[in-house]
């Protein structure tokens, strides 16, 4: 068993042989950020300062021949191999901030419906205890024993207390997907681990709150809107939706209930392949700043497709967001993350 060293805070947490230094922080409550677990998009690199790591199969994109060269990992598929690893990473406090997450708890099918064009929501309810998570984290959903690989989705709601989950599932080419909108049926038991991620807010924050999301990237900002209006959050909660067409619009029920009930929560949609009354027409980084020319003072939350984060993020950043206010989810397909992987993880 290795020991993986936090610098500056010197805390350690043990890593068991043949186990991701990802993992092993997320058991001891660490909100190292991630996404994919499948060495694709970046997100989990940190800089190793001492020891050896087996990095594993990564992409190119998501870790560098010079960043390789300058010490640094993807902690999501990186193994120590040496009894001591130290890696930069934390603050001088490094206080745990995530429930340790549980493998193979079982849930049962209590609710499916399609509630998009190409989306499933799955209401899934502990056979047990319930699994505590912060809300705009994900679990993952498979069936091993019908060679169905396990795959994250964003939890759409803030924690409830009987425990139900809900999860929103876009349609793709996928084995998994394709098991949970053609076979997965109301009443059956199913096992998910998580919660995983780091995609939470910050109870503590006192700025307006900007969220922007694109198809399925609406899950965890739904729940972590749910989580603010909820705790009675004072400040602004407004949030942006990109769909293709009305067909992949969802979610307005509920997002209409909050606009009424409270007055610091608004929403917008936006489509991009069509027009209709009552929507508004364009990419979001392209209508974001005649909306919102200044968010020097706003925290923003960002999910979606890769592309669609990344055009998001620059322009927030040519709008004055400050980065440590920036918090941002890439949804991975399949096919991106087979070329790393063949059976990748999928974002919800």
């Amino acid at each position: 068993m290795a020991r993986v060293v936090l610098h500056p805070s010197g805390k350690s947490v043990e890593c068991p042989d043949g186990e991701t230094v990802l993992t092993a922080l997320e058991k001891a409550g660490y909100a190292l950020s991630n996404n994919c677990r499948a060495g694709a998009c970046g997100e989990c690199k940190v800089k190793v300062l001492n020891g050896q790591f087996d990095q594993g199969v990564v992409l190119d994109m998501a870790l560098t021949p010079e960043e390789r060269r300058q010490g640094y990992g993807l902690m999501c598929m990186a193994k120590p191999i040496s009894e001591e690893m130290m890696i930069d990473w934390g603050t001088l406090d490094a206080l745990p901030k995530l429930f340790p997450p549980r493998e193979d708890a079982l849930f049962v099918v209590v609710d499916k419906r399609m509630i998009a064009a190409r989306v499933a929501e799955l209401h899934l309810r502990p056979v047990g205890q319930a699994l505590r998570f912060w809300p705009g984290q994900y679990v993952t959903l498979g069936d091993a024993y019908a060679d169905v690989p396990a795959r994250p989705y964003s939890i759409s709601n803030a924690p409830r207390p009987d425990g139900e989950i809900a999860l929103q599932i876009a349609r793709e080419d996928g084995i998994t997907s394709r098991w949970i909108h053609e076979t997965l049926r109301v009443g059956v038991s199913v096992k998910i681990s998580g919660a995983y991620g780091a995609f939470i807010g910050d109870p503590s924050v006192e700025t307006p709150v900007l969220c922007l999301a694109a198809g399925t990237g609406l899950a965890p900002l739904l729940a972590l809107a749910e989580a603010a209006l909820r705790r009675g959050f004072k400040h602004r909660v407004n949030l942006i939706l990109s769909a293709r067409t009305r067909a992949d619009v969802y979610g307005t029920g509920m997002m209409a209930w909050w606009q009424t009930k409270h007055r610091n929560f608004d929403y917008t949609i936006t489509l991009t392949r069509e027009r209709a009354e009552g929507f508004s027409h364009g990419r979001i980084d392209a209508i974001l700043p005649g909306l919102y020319p200044d968010l020097s003072k706003h925290s923003v939350f960002i999910a979606g497709s890769p592309a669609f984060v990344d055009a998001c993020l620059a322009v927030a950043r040519t709008l004055g967001a400050p980065e440590k206010a920036i918090h941002k989810e890439r949804f991975f397909t399949q096919q991106e993350l087979a070329l790393v992987d063949p059976s990748p993880a999928i974002s919800a």
